[in-house]
């Protein structure tokens, strides 16, 4: 528990950073929803000018884009951007910054387990993401419910909004285990934007309608196209995600169990 509360302590500030940040990039983008929604035309015209797969990337639907919950799906994609970087950062630094501040060896001298070790930092790495999602949830429902010109179905609303949590686990996931694998991670930052913007330019490059391709990249997980006109999910895909986060999980324990500790 001293061990859980501590990273909790230590990550309060990165994640009322991150959390404030989220809820400025979808405050700033919904503002701007009425005026594209009284000039839909013109602005159509704009979209229609930009590659489908700019505006996949983007969050585009042309066919909803000028409802309150189309036009979310854009700042969404941002939103779900940042918030993977701010997974992946707790990921990678749950074991790394013991190896980095040379207190690993410090810390495993304690009466506690290896196992109980990593499990409560990665308890606390969920906590700061939950915490985060249930303040960005509150948030962006009041900006919608401001900014909103017709009713809404909220369900489909949270589901959207749901989907920055689980991309979030599947990076915080990959993060765990580049922090077990790798001796010793330099910098945190650089790792976590080369693995998320890698990903998320894989995204791209990958059709949507091609369901084998967008395997590649967590961020073609959760289509808010097809979100919004069948208030479901993917299952292949959330089985896949699923399946990402059970293995890289059990995978970091595995290694972590076995890692050979170097004293400072």
């Amino acid at each position: 528990m001293n061990i859980y509360l501590h990273e909790l302590k230590a990550y309060r500030k990165s994640t009322l950073i991150w959390t404030i940040s989220l809820i400025a990039i979808v405050s700033l983008y919904m503002s701007f929803y009425s005026a594209f929604a009284a000039d839909a035309e013109a602005f159509t015209k704009i979209m229609e000018g930009y590659p489908e797969a700019v505006r996949q990337a983007l969050g585009v639907n042309l066919g909803a884009f000028f409802t309150i919950l189309g036009f979310y799906c854009f700042p969404l994609t941002f939103v779900t951007l940042c918030g993977a970087v701010q997974a992946m950062n707790l990921g990678t630094s749950i074991v790394s910054k013991e190896v980095h501040d040379k207190t690993a060896d410090f810390l495993l001298t304690k009466p506690v387990t290896r196992q109980k070790v990593l499990t409560a930092k990665f308890l606390a790495a969920l906590t700061s993401l939950a915490i985060t999602n249930i303040l960005y949830l509150a948030a962006a429902s009041l900006v919608l419910f401001q900014v909103k010109t017709d009713d809404f179905s909220y369900k489909v609303f949270l589901m959207l909004s749901l989907t920055l949590f689980f991309v979030q686990l599947i990076f915080l996931a990959i993060g765990i285990v580049i922090s077990v694998s790798v001796p010793k991670v330099k910098s945190v930052l650089t790792v976590s934007l080369a693995t998320v913007f890698g990903f998320y330019f894989l995204g791209m490059l990958s059709d949507s309608g091609e369901s084998a391709k967008r395997y590649l990249s967590p961020f073609k997980y959760f289509d808010t196209s097809f979100i919004l006109q069948n208030k479901a999910y993917e299952g292949p895909f959330v089985i896949a995600g699923a399946l990402i986060i059970a293995g890289a999980v059990a995978a970091s324990f595995i290694v972590y169990l076995k890692r050979d500790i170097h004293a400072v």
